[in-house]
């Protein structure tokens, strides 16, 4: 079953709000809630937000797991996840298995409200932020919080899950 993206939304701050921490909803254009669109337009700094990525491996039945990376690394997919995952092959999920596994869209993925059976890794550069932003279940908004948060979601922090980018 598919997720609406209000439903979604809801269900996501009803979430964070569960966990007891401070945070910030930043109602946004959905146009712009890309990463780097967002920043730009909105004025936050990029070293500060957070993409969730959503990965599955490549053999049946597959396996999907849940990555946070700061925006400006790129996840290390062919090592260190590989290595994560048993040393199955995996790829960056569709957005249509995106969707219909969350409920959410590219621009709107959020470690909040994952199904539990998606394991959660957060890059450990990430817990080094006093604030970062994440998406907020869609793709009007965006949610700023401690990462502190992962550790009440109960995520695995992993050095070095990303790589910088390369020029």
């Amino acid at each position: 079953m598919t997720k609406s993206c209000s439903s979604t939304t809801s269900a996501v701050l009803k979430t964070v709000t569960e966990l007891g921490l401070t945070y910030e909803v930043i109602e946004i254009d959905p146009a712009l809630s890309e990463t780097a669109l967002f920043c730009k337009n909105y004025g936050y700094p990029i070293e500060k937000s957070g993409n969730t990525i959503i990965v599955a491996s490549k053999k049946e039945p597959k396996l999907f797991v849940a990555c946070v990376v700061l925006a400006t690394t790129r996840l290390d997919v062919n090592k260190c996840l590989r290595k994560l995952m048993g040393g199955l092959k995996a790829s960056f999920a569709s957005p249509e298995e995106m969707k219909v596994l969350t409920g959410m869209e590219v621009g709107g993925v959020t470690p909040f409200s994952l199904p539990s059976e998606i394991k959660l890794y957060v890059d450990s550069r990430i817990m080094k932020l006093n604030w970062l932003i994440l998406g907020g279940g869609g793709r009007e908004k965006k949610i700023k919080i401690s990462p502190e948060v992962f550790y009440q979601l109960g995520a695995e922090i992993i050095n070095n899950l990303a790589l910088p980018h390369s020029p």
